[in-house]
């Protein structure tokens, strides 16, 4: 699914990895993916203290789901990061450039002082427009 930025002169360049806007065609299929932690696919906790590693995991994961419901991750145009410590800003951002290697999406990141699992670091949402039918 083609989507493109959205620039405003009014508005300061992005100090990390994500657009200030992105516009989509919707004649796709919206997918709506909850939200992500470093869980693998045994249910264990991925790099347990490692800000980096629980980042890729996370980015892992929310490729999977798009990636079942026909689109990869160029198809998203959203997401909500939500973390446990705001200095970790830069080394997800470095992350998140190895998977949304496109227009990156929208995105909004916010501290949290807990997540249901004391081990996480890091969650993420997302929002996707998948092109195709059902």
């Amino acid at each position: 699914m083609p989507k493109q930025e959205i620039v405003s002169a009014e508005l300061a360049k992005p100090n990390g990895h994500f657009a200030q806007a992105t516009q989509a065609r919707a004649a796709g299929r919206l997918v709506f993916i909850s939200g992500m932690t470093a869980r693998d696919a045994q249910g264990g906790v991925t790099g347990v203290g490692d800000i980096t590693a629980q980042t890729h995991q996370v980015c892992q994961n929310v490729r999977a789901a798009v990636t079942e419901a026909g689109g990869t991750l160029d198809d998203v145009v959203r997401v909500d990061v939500y973390v446990r410590n705001m200095e970790d800003f830069d080394a997800i951002h470095a992350v998140r450039r190895q998977y949304f290697t496109g227009v990156a999406p929208a995105s909004t990141m916010v501290e949290v002082s807990k997540f249901v699992n004391k081990d996480y670091l890091i969650e993420m949402n997302a929002i996707a427009v998948v092109g195709g039918e059902l």
